[in-house]
């Protein structure tokens, strides 16, 4: 009921973008005909920040006032952070911008943490919003062409930070400045009018020396998604698959906030507060890994960090050697701090006693050195375990449970759940009363490989005459040797 309602309120969202674009293109012939009022430009402000709180008043910055530099405290030679908010429907910044300017504050403390406020054009109808992106990116090209020139400003060190629309306006603004940015951050990118369009309309790598990207909200619903779909920088990172991230389901937001649109902007939001996190929680960083797809990723085959196939997500995310649209996946927490811990495991089912219908639901426990974990459901993507097949799939945990040392995998049992329960009415449709033979399997060994330490372990039966599992039964595996099985190289003869 509650993925279903889920879904229906998605539908409702995306008729009313999908509406208010049919009816701004009625009355428009296009967007290049639009003109930005200059007073509306004026009221463009950069609120330099001295108090991690936004009710404090900061101080403004404006291009060809020198005395702004001075009474604002600016710094050249520190790192410049300007946060770029994106469409507004109240006019006010929203309470993510509190937190991520007093997050990028404690971290960054020397920097110049520079707040662009331009709300009196956000707050308008989202196409007339999208219009205003080019000249308030602009804008901000201009101020940094100032600094420059005032300052000797160095685009090294500057690093944009855009939120949705936000993000094209950074965009816009490292397209014309004079130079190249240090870095642009792109948080959920805007969707709606950007997905598909040329790279001069949109954030693209061309953008900043770095363009890193966080797409959390995906999912599309009668053509339009929320954020964008495509791949735009030069790492783009997409927690959770970039579709639903944990906490976000109507029933979480509801129980919370009894609003529908708080459901929406939950995972449109989440793109904010992993970066947050990733400001706070240095500690513990969280790793994303570079995969084709998010199929994939969820079988577990893409979590090697060799050539640089993961990265750090959010602040501490690294430059890479330019390598455009470098596609990256991880899951996470419903909840600060978001990160958890990824495992890869490998498991070769033999088939036994004519299973071929066996069609097993498997979980793991997982023992570690300092935690152990409850029984954590084993997402087979194909929805069937292959047999006499290698299977790959995905464990992830919330908690550091420290190095692995035991497995113990369990076969639920016909009745131990409706998943089971409604697999066991299937096989036994066409049986009526005859009893059908109980399946058996043979797993002899587990492979894991633990994504954030990169650390490789085979496991084997604990009782090595144990290795046959049944509805309802379990093995434990234990630590049998360190790292993978090396078949011996051929030797060449010379």
């Amino acid at each position: 009921y509650i993925a279903a309602m889920s879904g229906v309120f998605c539908l409702m969202i995306a008729f009313v973008l999908c509406l208010s674009f049919a009816l701004f293109s009625a009355d428009n012939s296009g967007l290049d005909e639009l003109s930005t009022d200059s007073n509306i430009l004026n009221g463009i402000k950069y609120n330099m920040r001295k108090n991690f709180d936004l009710e404090h008043e900061g101080c403004y910055l404006q291009a060809g006032k020198k005395e702004c530099l001075q009474e604002c405290g600016f710094n050249a030679t520190a790192k410049t952070i300007f946060i770029i908010h994106g469409w507004t429907m109240s006019g006010m910044f929203e309470s993510w911008m509190h937190k991520l300017v007093s997050a990028v504050m404690q971290r960054e403390q020397d920097a110049n943490v520079v707040v662009v406020d331009w709300l009196l054009m956000a707050q308008q109808l989202y196409p007339d919003a999208v219009n205003h992106t080019h000249d308030v990116g602009l804008h901000i090209a201009d101020m940094l062409n100032w600094l420059q020139d005032e300052q000797q400003l160095p685009l090294q060190n500057v690093h944009l930070i855009g939120y949705s629309l936000g993000a094209h306006v950074a965009g816009y603004a490292g397209t014309y400045v004079r130079g190249t940015i240090g870095r642009i951050t792109g948080l959920d990118p805007a969707g709606p009018m950007f997905e598909g369009v040329e790279e001069q309309k949109r954030l693209s790598p061309d953008d900043a020396d770095f363009v890193d990207v966080l797409h959390t909200y995906t999912r599309e619903a009668l053509g339009v998604s929320i954020g964008i779909q495509q791949p735009i920088g030069d790492i783009d990172i997409y927690p959770n698959g970039g579709e639903v991230q944990p906490g976000c389901a109507l029933g979480d937001v509801l129980a919370v906030a009894g609003n529908f649109m708080e459901v929406m902007k939950c995972e449109h939001e989440r793109a904010v507060h992993l970066f947050v996190d990733s400001l706070m929680n240095k500690d513990h960083m969280s790793f994303a890994y570079q995969c084709t797809g998010p199929d994939r990723f969820k079988k577990g085959i893409c979590l090697s960090c060799r050539k640089n196939r993961c990265n750090n997500i959010g602040y501490n995310a690294r430059k890479m050697r330019k390598r455009r649209n470098s596609k990256m996946y991880l899951k996470t927490r419903a909840d600060t701090p978001f990160g958890g811990y990824h495992y890869q495991m490998k498991m070769h089912v033999f088939n036994r006693k004519q299973s071929d219908n066996a069609d097993p639901t498997f979980h793991v426990k997982l023992y570690g050195a300092h935690n152990d974990t409850g029984n954590i459901f084993v997402d087979v993507h194909d929805n069937t375990v292959g047999l006499n097949l290698t299977n790959t799939f995905l464990v992830f945990t919330e908690a550091d449970i420290g190095d692995l040392l035991k497995i113990r995998l369990n076969w639920e049992g016909d009745s131990e759940s409706w998943t089971s329960v409604w697999k066991n009415i299937k096989k036994n449709f066409w049986a009526w009363n005859a009893k059908p033979p109980k399946p058996v399997l043979e797993i002899r060994r587990i492979r894991v490989k633990a994504g954030e330490t990169q650390k490789k372990f085979t496991f084997c039966a604990q009782d090595t005459s144990k290795t046959e599992i049944s509805p309802g039964d379990s093995i434990t595996f234990v630590k049998c040797r360190d790292g993978w099985e090396v078949k011996p190289r051929k030797r060449y003869e010379t």
